[in-house]
């Protein structure tokens, strides 16, 4: 089950050292309604270049900040797109490297190969941007967590002055991107912030000068063989930044486990979560405690005043599908949440439990991809035996190709076989969501998780409760 990075990235070229986008460059990015893929869109576009993009899926939650800055997007993949003639013709691609993994012979990516043009993933764009602004390039990597950490290190450096640019893979609110809720800020500060991805090399463009380590665990079975290989591959990227600031988050298992790998390595390491949270934390749940724990941390290697690190961790709510509330109907509330990992399932369920003590709780569940479905079955329905009802919806394919490993039946199934509620298999995201509203009650908490089509259960929960 196990594949190299350098296969799922097949026909991108390798992560290079970052450089500053040239004024006018001609640029094209492919899944441009993406979470981060948006981003670099943005990004590259106030970095001066000539950016456009295609998506199939057409418009996302992402794309409305793109609209909004007047860049131009197409609905469907075309070869067209690429060859043009050569003052039209865009001067290099960004793709996900979930589309090579699914269609290495995608149109567009032929039609590039065929004319020369570099393809490279979308993250090399972000950091060409973080290159041209100059700015310090600060990094958060872990297996959970990125987004919230991200969204609440770049409220931290708003409400201090410093005026961030940033790449987080969830939206941030307005108020904090001066535009549209988007996954991207443009500053004119001292800072760029991104979320480094460690899935099949995902990280490797980013040279940052100070790397927080939130957590480090089994995860992306496609790519990584076991935990050991994920701890590898943490401790290589951040060997590769040299000596780099590293905030780590001790207090994780994981962390320490690639602590142990870097011990030649030169370079400051800053310990966060030994010492008990001097301030009021306004997010809940352990994971959140955890987050700010590293916030202190980075906020005083980037010596940010103590009084915004304090009103920052009590006042910050949070980033778009992390613990959001989607409506309170009725006295049903609907929450929609990223969680697509099993520990990630379980800290977000102790959240809710903690902020909505003694309510039914509905856990309703998006698989995310086959692969990791099939591997990690049995530690799913563990911890969705928690809750007090459980639905799963259809598996979100992503870039799987293989479609026939396991299905949602089955881990409904093994989540009944645990104990837990009679879990159900509603069908797809829109028949989960019709399933949900027929059955929910006054006083129930729905919460739902995933990382694919997830949030349209949660928004058409909440339509259908209004009527």
């Amino acid at each position: 089950m196990t594949r190299a990075s350098a296969d799922i990235g097949r026909g991108l070229a390798a992560a290079r050292a970052a450089r500053p986008i040239k004024p006018g460059e001609r640029i094209h990015v492919l899944g441009a309604a993406g979470a981060g893929a948006s981003a670099a869109v943005l990004l590259a576009h106030r970095a001066g270049a000539r950016v456009n993009g295609c998506d199939p899926g057409g418009p996302s939650p992402y794309t409305a900040a793109l609209a909004e800055a007047g860049i131009p997007l197409d609905w469907r993949h075309d070869a067209a797109h690429v060859d043009m003639p050569p003052e039209q013709r865009p001067e290099r691609l960004a793709v996900t490297k979930a589309l090579t993994a699914v269609n290495p012979d995608h149109p567009e990516l032929l039609a590039a190969r065929r004319l020369g043009i570099p393809t490279e993933a979308w993250q090399q764009l972000v950091a060409d941007a973080a290159a041209t602004t100059g700015q310090h390039l600060v990094a958060v990597a872990g297996t959970h967590g990125k987004s919230t950490t991200v969204g609440w290190l770049v409220d931290l450096l708003v409400r201090a002055g410093r005026d961030p640019s940033a790449f987080v893979g969830a939206l941030l609110d307005p108020a904090l991107t001066g535009t549209s809720a988007s996954t991207a800020r443009w500053g004119s500060g001292d800072v760029f912030v991104v979320e480094a991805d460690e899935y099949a090399g995902n990280f490797d463009p980013y040279r940052p000068s100070v790397i927080v380590l939130l957590n480090a665990e089994w995860d992306h079975p496609d790519v990584f063989a076991d935990a050991n290989a994920v701890y590898d591959a943490f401790a290589a990227w951040i060997r590769a930044a040299g000596r780099a600031t590293l905030v780590a988050n001790v207090a994780d298992p994981g962390v320490r486990e690639v602590l142990a790998r870097l011990s030649e390595r030169t370079g400051t390491v800053v310990r966060a979560g030994e010492e008990p949270l001097p301030y009021l934390v306004g997010l809940p749940g352990p994971a959140n405690a955890a987050n700010a724990a590293a916030i202190v941390a980075i906020g005083r290697v980037l010596d940010v005043p103590e009084r915004a690190i304090e009103a920052s961790l009590a006042q910050f709510r949070g980033v778009g599908r992390r613990l959001e509330l989607k409506g309170e109907v009725g006295g049903v509330v609907v929450l929609d949440d990223y969680g697509h990992h099993p520990t990630a399932i379980a800290k977000t369920i102790e959240a809710v439990r903690e902020r909505y003590p003694g309510r039914r709780l509905w856990a309703v569940y998006e698989p995310l991809t086959f692969h990791r479905t099939a591997a990690m079955l049995e530690q799913f329905a563990e911890v969705l035996a928690t809750a007090d009802e459980v639905a799963i919806a259809d598996i979100w394919a992503g870039r799987d190709t293989d479609t026939t490993v396991t299905n949602a039946a089955a881990l409904a199934d093994a989540v009944t076989r645990r104990g837990g509620p009679r879990a159900a298999a509603p069908g797809s995201v829109e028949a989960t969501a019709d399933y949900l509203a027929t059955r929910v009650q006054p006083g129930d908490v729905v919460l739902v998780m995933g990382g694919g089509r997830s949030y349209v259960i949660a928004t058409r929960l909440v339509e259908l409760l209004r009527k």
